[in-house]
């Protein structure tokens, strides 16, 4: 990519969007264009196309993406499949017929079967049943994945799909209701932190209410109290966690120096061509609610609820491809973690 070429990033106020933004700036692009929901319903399908041929962008990063936590995904099932397959399908097909040198797709690892070999090749992609709670949001991502390889095989397009493992990282979604586990745990452990403390008007203003019977009554909702902190399972599942300027890093690595004829080599058959994303490294549940614990300096007890569900027991990414591609992460967890907290902090 040359660093005047128009570059559309969708989704770029998200996690991800947001870090391959910066990434981009860094490294000197300076014609970036962007659009928020509210100017253009990446859904709608008519305005994507008018978007396209008014702007025609010579590279998209398609980072946007309808996401959620378990409890969101396994509720609104219909808003995942329906939102995240019409926003692919606009900007996938649109980047087509406006002739786009380069298109990177990026979905997610939760794209593999519930019961996959560990680590999680690229080739274990629909070899077996889908964790069922985010059943929807798989199909859509890989419905994604086979509509770029399709495209390039008929048309002979430079489309990409990365598949990153669980982000964490600045702009994270640290709602106690929707966010996934590792911002869930930094907020629920900063607010019992400053619960034990008597902190009682910084509780309130981290939770936007006026009174602080409002905020312990909110927080009892999800087992946060001066001296524990409720986590959902046994603790004994195995998670791998990415820094998502990690992740925009490879992103813009792939997009600058890679193609999707270099992820062909040596097929019989163009399948399974998008590129894991990760650290090739997890951490169970239980250690990482003890380390977020250590580095905010929270000192009660964490609770674990077996009644609730624990999921996949272990989702470990295969980077493989990803290593021999040229690039390998470089922010170990301890440390992003204590820049999220950091970060959190001062927002």
């Amino acid at each position: 990519m040359e660093v005047s070429a128009k570059i559309y990033v969708a989704g770029h106020r998200g996690l991800v969007g947001s870090a391959i933004v910066k990434t981009l700036e860094e490294k000197g692009y300076t014609n970036l264009v962007f659009r928020t929901h509210a100017q253009l319903d990446l859904t709608d399908t008519a305005a994507v196309a008018a978007f396209f041929e008014q702007e025609k962008p010579q590279y998209v990063f398609l980072a946007a993406a309808k996401v959620g936590g378990i409890v969101a995904n396994n509720t609104y099932r219909a808003n995942f499949i329906y939102e995240n397959l019409m926003i692919q399908n606009n900007v996938i097909h649109q980047s087509y017929l406006h002739g786009v040198e380069k298109l990177l797709f990026l979905g997610s690892t939760c794209i593999y079967p519930k019961n996959a070999a560990q680590p999680m090749s690229e080739d274990a992609l629909l070899t077996g049943p889908l964790e069922y709670t985010n059943e929807p949001y798989a199909i859509a991502k890989i419905a994604g994945i086979k509509m770029c390889e399709s495209y390039n095989i008929q048309y002979q397009t430079n489309f990409l799909s990365v598949m990153p493992t669980n982000l964490y990282g600045y702009n994270d979604n640290f709602d106690l209701e929707k966010s996934h586990v590792l911002p869930a745990l930094i907020r629920k452990m900063h607010l019992a932190k400053l619960l034990s403390e008597q902190q009682h008007q910084a509780v309130m203003d981290d939770l936007k209410v006026d009174a602080f019977a409002k905020a312990q009554t909110y927080l009892s909702n999800f087992g946060v109290s001066a001296d524990a902190v409720e986590i959902w399972g046994s603790g004994a599942p195995k998670r791998e966690f990415l820094w998502s300027k990690d992740m925009a890093e490879a992103c813009v690595f792939l997009m600058e120096h890679r193609n999707f004829a270099d992820v062909t080599k040596g097929k019989s058959e163009i399948r399974n061509t998008h590129i894991n994303i990760g650290t090739g490294e997890d951490i169970s549940i239980k250690e990482l609610a003890q380390l977020i614990a250590k580095i905010i300096g929270f000192k009660g007890d964490l609770v674990f609820n077996t009644n609730k569900p624990d999921g996949t027991l272990r989702k470990l990414t295969d980077v493989s491809k990803l290593h021999s591609l040229g690039w390998k992460h470089q922010v170990a967890l301890e440390e992003g973690i204590e820049r999220l907290y950091q970060w959190y902090l001062k927002q």
